[in-house]
C-alpha cells in the first residue's frame, strides 16, 4: 500500500513556486520562503521601512504583510537615479491546513521581517503503538464418559 504523508505546507510550496515572478509587491517586498524542522519561516526584506508601520495579520487562511517606506522628499533634489521603491507595499501568503496560526511570530531585525509558521500539534505525524494482546481460545471441554 503507498503511503501519502500530510503535508501542511502543500499551499505554500505551490504558493512559492507560482509566486516566484517578479510583481511590483514582490520587488518591493522580497521574500525567501522554507521549512525549517516543524515551522516555516518566511523572510522578507523590508530595509527602510519603520518597524511600527508593518502589519502582518491572518485572515481565512491568507497572511498579510503590509508596511511602508517613505519617500524622500526634498524641494532641491534632483534625481539621478530613483530605483528604491517607496510607499505602501502588501504580501499574502495562502496558508496550508495544519498549521498553528495562533502561534506565528513576527520579528523585524536589521531590515528584515522573519514569521515563523508553526505546525499545529494535531498536524504533525505520530507513533502509534500497537499493543498485542494473546489469542483468545475458547475453552472446549471434552465430555466425559
Amino acid at each position: 500500500m503507498a503511503s501519502t504523508s500530510f503535508d501542511p505546507f502543500r499551499d505554500l510550496d505551490r504558493w512559492l513556486s507560482s509566486g516566484m515572478v517578479r510583481t511590483p509587491a514582490s520587488v518591493g517586498m522580497p521574500l525567501d520562503l522554507f521549512r525549517q524542522g516543524e515551522s516555516f519561516v518566511a523572510r522578507i526584506d523590508l530595509p527602510g521601512v519603520d518597524p511600527a508601520t508593518i502589519d502582518v495579520d491572518v485572515e481565512d487562511r491568507t497572511l498579510t504583510v503590509r508596511a511602508e517606506r517613505p519617500a524622500h522628499e526634498a524641494a532641491d533634489v534632483q534625481w539621478l537615479a530613483h530605483e528604491r521603491p517607496t510607499g505602501t507595499f502588501a504580501r499574502q501568503l495562502t496558508l496550508g491546513h495544519g498549521l498553528a496560526l495562533d502561534r506565528i511570530s513576527a520579528q523585524y531585525t536589521d531590515g528584515v521581517l522573519t514569521l515563523t509558521i508553526p505546525v499545529a500539534e494535531e498536524a504533525k505525524p505520530r507513533k502509534i503503538e500497537v499493543t498485542h494482546a494473546p489469542a483468545h481460545h475458547p475453552v472446549i471441554e471434552a465430555e466425559q464418559n
